[in-house]
């Protein structure tokens, strides 16, 4: 199996910056590739970008594109996401996603709080 912990979630005032790291552990030298999703209440899950094990990043959601930047570490175990310019509407919990031979993982999220 595979585990995953997000960290780096905060409150932040609306065009500031906040990073996010997700660690992977146990059965982590199969994982493919890895994701950030976020998800609102009310309202569905939604990728925010995908990242391949190659350290490819792929399919920024387009409301981020340009203001959020996807990383892989595998040597770490870890993805990141950087995100800048920050507005409300990114306000909500942000959560990291592995994929394992056909499973996906889920961590427990972290939430962001962008003020306006």
């Amino acid at each position: 199996h595979v585990q995953l912990a997000e960290s780096g979630g905060g409150l932040v005032q609306a065009g500031g910056s906040l990073s996010l790291s997700c660690l992977a552990s146990g059965k982590t030298w199969t994982i493919g590739g890895m994701a950030w999703y976020r998800q609102a209440p009310g309202k569905e899950r939604e990728m925010v970008a995908r990242i391949t094990r190659g350290r490819i990043p792929k399919d920024y959601l387009d409301s981020v594109t340009g203001r959020f930047t996807i990383s892989r570490d595998n040597d770490k175990n870890t993805i990141g996401l950087q995100m800048n310019s920050l507005r409300p509407e990114d306000t909500t919990v942000y959560y990291c996603s592995a994929s394992d031979q056909g499973l996906d993982y889920w961590g427990q999220g972290t939430r962001v709080n962008v003020s306006a």
